[in-house]
Formats: structure tokens, C-alpha cells, sequence
């Protein structure tokens, strides 16, 4: 979800850039803007910044991994068909 300074910035923006009759209704504009776009996002199943750091991470780790055991494989390949033996 959006930072509470980010949301309350957007709020403000949106707000801005209605004419100004509307503008005179401001706090209770605010509100039903603030409603409309939290039930939004809360549609957009978003994560948070930490969240997709943390998976980021876990991607990152997963295929280090991945490219270590590929090589490990190659080299057990390699000694396999060193001896004759034959891989599928």
C-alpha cells in the first residue's frame, strides 16, 4: 500500500485539480476521495515495498542457487561421459 505521506499527497492533488466551487466542500471531498482510492488499491492486491524487497531477496538467493547446482550438474555430466558412461 501506498506510504501515508504518498496517500495524503495524492489526496491533496486530486483535490487541487477540481473546480473551484467543488473545492469548497474540501473535507468532505477529502473523505470520499480517501474511500474511493483506498477501496481501489485495495482492489489492485498490491504488496509492499518490503514485502517485494524480501521476495526480491529470496529470488535472488533461489537462483544463485539454481546456477550453482546447473554447474554442478555439467561437471558431473562431463566426468559421466569422461568414464563412458551414458546420460539421458
Amino acid at each position: 500500500m501506498l506510504a501515508p505521506k504518498h496517500f495524503e499527497d495524492l489526496i491533496q492533488r486530486l483535490s487541487a485539480t477540481l473546480p473551484r466551487g467543488i473545492q469548497v466542500m474540501q473535507d468532505d471531498l477529502d473523505r470520499n476521495l480517501r474511500a474511493g482510492l483506498e477501496a481501489a488499491l485495495a482492489r489492485l492486491d498490491l504488496v509492499t515495498r518490503e514485502e517485494f524487497e524480501v521476495q526480491a531477496a529470496v529470488l535472488a538467493r533461489t537462483r544463485a542457487k539454481l546456477k550453482a547446482l546447473e554447474k554442478r550438474v555439467a561437471k558431473l555430466e562431463q566426468a559421466l561421459a569422461g568414464h563412458g558412461a551414458h546420460v539421458d
